[in-house]
């Protein structure tokens, strides 16, 4: 789990159109899981080019191998990772992998998590790090860690929401059957996903249409044909499913729209209507007033 679930979210993030490429390293040639799966024939991690801006994800294992002498006597591969982050390769850990990062020294003055039955011998063991407690997971300088297994994958979405934005990382999640994204330290997520909660597949293709064409005036009628429902069942679902009007939910999705855009000094308030579908400054100026609130 600690490498199929992020792997699954960048593959899938491929699937969607973003420029990743995975490859695969070990030590050896091959990789037998601790519950016994065989992974095949892998390339040596001394062969894998790595680039700034490149990410080494370390998926936890077994915490009596990271304590081992085999791990531990295996310069090589310590000297890797820490030139990678010299180069400024991001180096990510799941779960126990924290443990590698820490032994290594990379983590030093950092703070980082790992799963919750360890993070007390983790700091026991490095008390130059500064371990925390409860979470799913932390960035700090270049270094992503997290508590392990299902918070692998929240870690991996949060990294593809910083390489292709929000809502791109929440059309992933969607293919992933996940509905419910949680943060790690703090609120990372926008707050306009929390009304995308739900499984129906006729309020979530027009939230999509809303989301693409938020600069085209619409109808409840032409919006009830995307969903492929009745004008009034249209509206009573879409209520039901977000908690909110079609209305409400515009407004908002102009609200986020106009917060992504006030800070460009290259988007004009009459640009911002037009691409917001109104006719006005005026109105984006009340928007503005609601985010300054």
């Amino acid at each position: 789990m600690d490498l199929a679930g992020p792997d699954q979210v960048f593959f899938e993030g491929i699937e969607y159109g973003a420029d990743l490429c995975i490859e695969y390293a070990t030590i050896g040639k091959s990789i037998i899981t601790s519950a016994g799966l065989h992974l095949g024939t892998m390339k040596h991690f001394s062969e894998i080019k790595l680039t700034k801006g490149d990410f080494i994800i370390i998926p936890g294992t077994q915490l009596s191998y990271f304590q081992s002498i085999a791990y531990k006597s295996n310069t090589s591969l310590h000297q890797w990772i820490r030139n990678a982050y010299e180069l400024k390769v991001n180096i990510c850990s799941i779960c126990s992998g924290a443990f590698a990062l820490a032994h290594i020294g990379i983590l030093k003055n950092k703070m980082c998590t790992t799963h919750w039955k360890r993070t007390g011998l983790l700091q026991e063991l490095y008390p130059d790090i500064e371990v925390i407690e409860n979470v799913l997971y932390t960035e700090d300088s270049g270094i992503y860690t997290s508590a392990g297994v299902a918070s692998g994958i929240d870690l991996a979405l949060h990294i593809l929401e910083q390489l292709y934005g929000k809502y791109f990382a929440h059309k992933v999640a969607r293919e992933l059957v996940i509905y419910k994204r949680r943060s790690g330290l703090q609120k990372q997520q926008s707050d306009l996903l929390e009304f995308r909660n739900h499984i129906h597949a006729g309020i979530h293709r027009v939230q999509d249409w809303l989301q693409n064409n938020i600069h085209t005036k619409t109808s409840i009628e032409e919006l009830a044909i995307v969903a492929h429902m009745s004008s009034r069942n249209f509206t009573r679902i879409f209520k039901k499913e977000t908690g909110l009007t079609v209305h409400e939910y515009l407004q908002l999705l102009r609200l986020e729209k106009v917060k992504e855009w006030m800070f460009n000094p290259n988007i004009s308030k009459k640009q911002m209507a037009e691409k917001c579908g109104l006719k006005s400054e005026r109105q984006i100026n009340r928007i503005i007033q609601q985010i300054d609130q």
